[in-house]
């Protein structure tokens, strides 16, 4: 952020159309996503294609509870990285960050790349589907998966992987101090307050609508809809299957007991339902440990990519709000302007021609009760006017190169989004069918165990 090496949108560079996503430190990274050289590829790229200079791979690990016996206890985290990005010093940083560390670092990503889609962090003290306190095992383990996964989004991006805020935030062995800093000298100049400042709220009203659409971004919107609908919908439903599956879970537990207390009666066939009573509580187990291990992992992962979505959303509605701030401006500009000409006309004797309307007539009779109709005033008007014409002007071109520079960013922010969405779902997805496929494996072969015994059962009747 302070120097040379700094991201902004002008001097971004990239590298190529496919993301890094996770890569085996063992390999040395090869393919697309990890090209440093734009040789022959330049010419294959569009103009809102991503590129990556390196490969950024992050881990959290190894939660630790410091301070443990003070009221200022709190859990810090292991992270590590390995790259081959020329902006760190090591080619395997690594450091030790506390919640908060991660919350200031989410915080000004947003400030310093307002175009980029920057993902949300979990609750500070609520995760779902988890018991206990935050210094718990299963509560600290949750959220280092959160924040695992927050970081790999963070990496994945190639313009945040190279801010110096993230490299100082895995390298930094002074990072309240680097804090400090950043916080007394942000990266880029401070706003000067321009004509938009000076604008009533109710002429740049953010509820308004952009009145010429993109179509590319209203296509964009509506797959964000789709992908958004889908999440709830499977949400929904897989909350509604952990549940009945917890309810089975009981059931086959309490089925096991009455199975056990059958075989205190029946004494012929006592060890064989003993055995069957022991294969329903593993059963039972079994369903249990599915649901902690796939079921609600899946559900936080999917709510987590719900969220990384909202922050996708909203940096869609941050480039409508640059469009409508473009338009709201020319519309101000226009109405300026023909007060200006208005004026023009009535000094030089041909208002009539102006063909102004009523409001034009109405506002002479006001000016004239005013006693402010004499040319004298009329010409101060219009030299103030001419003064705020030449301010809206330069403000229409602002707003205007702002809103195309943004709308640009968008673009490749889209498909930088596309490919991280892409690449959990396919991680999401494996690890669900993953936990199923063993599931489903051990219960088969609990059943099998269970089955000749069960056979060889002999009743007289």
């Amino acid at each position: 952020m302070h120097g040379d090496d700094e991201d902004v949108f002008d001097s971004v560079t990239w590298e190529s159309a496919s993301a890094p996503y996770d890569v085996d430190p063992r390999v040395h990274p090869v393919g697309p996503g990890f090209k440093q050289s734009t040789a022959g590829i330049e010419e294959q790229r569009g103009p809102h294609d991503p590129k990556w200079e390196g490969f950024l791979v992050t881990m959290v690990k190894d939660p630790v509870k410091e301070l443990a016996d003070t009221k200022d206890a709190y859990v810090s985290y292991l992270v590590t990285a390995k790259t081959n990005l020329q902006i760190f010093s090591s080619p395997n940083p690594s450091s030790r960050r506390r919640f908060t560390d991660f919350v200031f670092l989410r915080d000004h990503l947003v400030k310093d790349f307002p175009a980029c889609v920057v993902p949300a962090l979990p609750d500070k003290h609520r995760l779902e589907y988890i018991t206990g306190d935050r210094f718990s095992p299963e509560f600290m383990e949750r959220r280092r998966l959160d924040l695992h996964r927050f970081l790999q989004r963070i990496v994945r991006h190639p313009t945040l992987q190279r801010s110096t805020l993230v490299r100082a935030f895995f390298e930094s062995t002074e990072w309240h101090v680097f804090m400090h800093q950043h916080l007394a000298h942000p990266p880029g100049p401070e706003p000067m307050p321009g004509i938009i400042d000076n604008i009533s709220d109710t002429l740049l009203n953010a509820f308004a609508r952009v009145r010429k659409p993109d179509e590319r971004f209203l296509h964009m919107r509506e797959s964000v809809d789709k992908f958004e609908d889908g999440l709830i919908h499977s949400e929904r439903l897989w909350n509604r299957i952990r549940g009945r599956t917890n309810d089975l879970t009981a059931d086959y537990h309490d089925l096991a007991v009455a199975v056990q207390g059958l075989g205190f009666l029946e004494s012929g066939i006592t060890d064989p339902l003993n055995h069957f009573s022991n294969t329903l509580l593993e059963f039972s187990a079994l369903l249990r440990h599915k649901t902690q291990t796939t079921t609600d992992p899946f559900l936080v992962h999917l709510h987590s990519l719900l969220t990384y979505s909202h922050a996708n959303r909203a940096v869609l509605k941050l480039r409508d709000q640059k469009q409508l701030d473009f338009e709201e401006l020319s519309d101000y500009l226009s109405g300026v302007t023909l007060e200006r000409d208005r004026l023009s006309a009535v000094i030089s004797g041909h208002a009539g021609s102006m063909g102004l309307g009523l409001s034009a007539y109405l506002k002479d009779k006001v000016d004239a009760i005013r006693g402010a109709d004499d040319d004298r005033s009329r010409v101060e008007k219009m030299r103030k006017l001419d003064i705020k014409i030449k301010e809206l002007q330069d403000a229409v071109t602002t707003a205007h190169e702002t809103s195309d520079a943004f709308s640009d960013e968008t673009l490749r922010e889209q498909t930088i989004f596309q490919y991280s969405k892409e690449a959990e779902m396919k991680e999401m997805m494996n690890n669900l069918a993953d936990g199923e496929i063993e599931f489903y494996q051990s219960a088969m072969e609990e059943w099998e165990r269970i089955i000749p015994i069960i056979q060889r059962i002999r009743v007289d009747v």
